[in-house]
């Protein structure tokens, strides 16, 4: 009997979808796990996955098409051993929109979890069939449901890996086949005791995530506005949701003296030339000695200056560095390129345009993409000191604190000093701790000996 393939629901929330991209044609046969078709929500992107075998018999909706109803009819599937064209031919004239209550029926019994019953005989109990538009779940160790694609689930066995450990980036946090590939290399895999534990929003292991609907019913209504998320706080969301799931991450924290920095950058200022308006050339920043000093560390440590893939280390060999821009509706890293030969006031300069051009949405996409590390200032709002979050593929980034005067001990003497406190943020599959505190240390004797930055 031919299998009805229908537009899944993706969120929670989800009525309508673009279907963007078929990935596969009419005659294609497909098998469980295969990625089938691309299907746009307000939220993202997502890939739906064959949950049967067979041959496609007929495309009901084409790519392209948008507003594609939940649980409307998009293919129809030939089994094995069936006739391709008659199924097609019978799509044809079958209705486009599955019955809703059996749709809805599926779709609750989907989110149960399942409570084991003694059974009345040996013979375990068969299984229900498994909705065409849903992966079945697999039940973890201590019992809760783990939502996995069929082929993860059987790659996950010939490898010998609980299914429940391994950390799911298909819809809903569903393993697919590709999480059991980062597995069996040692990545993505969730701490033996975590291992069945609920997931949350991202697929962080702790408490489950609350639904919109949950989230909403703790406040009354009209004590709040609900503003939409943009794409680009969406894509922060994704980005470092992944990155903070994905990359273990360690903290190496230095206090710097800003003594000489400080007396460097009121004489370099004071000795700026002016332009036709009268205003000066440049006015140079503590982050603009920052941007240049952690250019020249990752010079001077190369094997620091690298990013992370699965099949090698990319070491690069400029500093392009990323510097983070806050802005009402998100945050962006305008990258410096090549800042290890720029002079800091050049690097001032750029730096200042390429702020104003993000703050206004001009920015192109490789003013902002790529990167080999970055800086991330908080000293201006008088923090003392933080941890950033890495951006990937970079595989660190510096959190600057604020620059205030403290008591330190010189000579057995306690005396006033400018100090900034600041934390290296390092992937540990790339930058081990050793290496991370050369770098760190090259950084510090860089911002405590400016005159060293232009040598």
């Amino acid at each position: 009997m031919p299998i009805n393939i229908l537009m899944p629901a993706l969120s929670p929330t989800m009525e309508k979808g673009n279907l963007a991209k078929w990935l596969k044609k009419e005659g294609d046969k497909v098998k469980s796990g295969d990625v089938i078709a691309e299907i746009e929500t307000d939220k993202a992107t997502m890939e739906v996955e064959a949950v049967d075998e067979g041959t496609i018999a007929k495309i009901l909706v084409p790519e392209g098409t948008q507003d594609v109803p939940v649980n409307t009819m998009i293919a129809v599937l030939a089994g094995d051993g069936e006739d391709v064209k008659a199924a097609g031919a019978g799509a044809a004239s079958a209705p486009a929109k599955a019955e809703a209550p059996k749709a809805e029926a599926l779709k609750s019994e989907a989110s149960k979890s399942e409570t084991p019953k003694a059974a009345p005989a040996p013979a375990a109990p068969k299984a229900p069939a498994p909705a065409p538009q849903a992966a079945p779940a697999a039940a973890a160790s201590n019992g809760a449901r783990v939502f996995a694609s069929p082929l993860a689930r059987r790659l996950a066995k010939d490898a010998g890996i609980e299914i429940s450990r391994v950390t799911g980036t298909g819809p809903h946090g569903r393993v697919v086949a590709r999480d059991v590939d980062k597995a069996k290399s040692g990545q993505g895999l969730k701490p033996a005791a975590a291992a069945g534990a609920p997931a949350t929003a991202g697929g962080a292991v702790g408490a489950p995530a609350m639904s919109d609907q949950q989230i909403l019913a703790l406040y009354e209504e009209g004590a709040y506005e609900s503003v939409p998320h943009d794409s680009m706080r969406r894509t922060i969301a994704q980005r470092l949701t992944a990155a903070t799931n994905s990359m273990p991450t360690f903290y190496l924290t230095v206090d710097c003296d800003l003594g000489k920095l400080t007396a460097a950058r009121e004489e370099i200022n004071a000795a700026a030339g002016k332009n036709a308006e009268g205003k000066p050339l440049y006015k140079l920043s503590v982050n603009d000695f920052v941007i240049k000093a952690m250019a020249i560390a990752l010079q001077k440590i190369p094997e620091a200056n690298v990013s992370w893939t699965e099949a090698a280390m990319l070491r690069h060999k400029h500093s392009d560095i990323g510097v983070a821009v806050a802005l009402p509706f998100g945050l962006i890293t305008p990258i410096i390129r090549q800042a290890e030969i720029k002079t800091i006031s050049a690097i001032s300069n750029e730096m200042k345009d390429l702020a104003a051009r993000a703050k206004a949405k001009k920015l192109k996409p490789n003013e902002y993409q790529g990167g080999t590390s970055s800086v991330s200032n908080l000293g201006m709002y008088g923090i003392k000191d933080f941890t950033a979050v890495i951006n990937p593929p970079q595989s660190s980034i510096l959190a600057v604190g604020t620059g205030e005067e403290r008591a330190v001990v010189r000579n057995g003497q306690i005396v006033a000093a400018t100090m900034m406190s600041v934390t290296l943020s390092c992937d540990h599959r790339a930058i081990d701790g050793a290496l991370g505190a050369e770098l760190i240390t090259a950084f510090k004797k860089l911002i405590e000996n400016p005159v060293m930055m232009v040598v």
